[in-house]
């Protein structure tokens, strides 16, 4: 007598050779899913290394107008100069502006919107910068947005802090500006 194969039977034999495959593959999906999250952090932990330098270069002149005069000539290799040419200077050297190349290839996008939003309001002022409060309010705003931008691309994205609260720790008069 001849047995007519049943229908399941097809089917546990297609899941019997499917099965080993489907692991296969998605085992396989997994590991280049890894290996490409492996890639992405390590590169992140080099970029943050490099970032955290440009960062601290492209903020050293700002710290140096933003110091006391009496924390500045504290200083004995500051004694007689003046911290405002000081920090002009760097600005304006050939290697802040390499520094600032850098950060425009790897700084976060929300960082070069800050930091070209700060420069803008630089070249609007000319030779002939206006000190009124309104514009140094500005200055003052523009900046702190680009340090609550750093901080956010140091991994910090969900931050409550403001603009006006990254300026609180080292100004004293900051919600006087801010309240203006």
């Amino acid at each position: 007598m001849v047995t007519e194969k049943h229908w399941l039977d097809y089917i546990a034999a297609i899941g019997a050779i499917a099965t080993p495959i489907l692991v296969l593959g998605l085992t396989a999906i997994g590991w280049r899913m890894r290996r490409r999250l492996d890639r992405q952090l390590e590169l992140e932990d080099k970029l943050r290394e490099d970032r955290i330098n440009i960062y601290n270069y492209i903020l050293e002149p700002f710290i140096i107008l933003l110091m006391t005069d009496a924390a500045w000539q504290h200083d004995k290799q500051n004694k007689g100069k003046d911290k405002s040419d000081i920090a002009i200077g760097k600005m304006l050297s050939l290697e802040y502006r390499k520094y600032a190349f850098k950060l425009s290839l790897i700084g976060s996008d929300e960082v070069v919107f800050a930091y070209n939003d700060l420069f803008q309001h630089f070249y609007t002022q000319g030779d002939n910068p206006d000190t009124s409060e309104k514009n140094l309010k500005m200055m003052m705003s523009l900046l702190g947005n680009f340090l609550l931008q750093i901080r956010r691309s140091m991994g910090n994205e969900a931050t409550k802090l403001n603009q006006w609260q990254m300026l609180e720790w080292f100004m004293t008069d900051v919600k006087k500006w801010r309240d203006a």
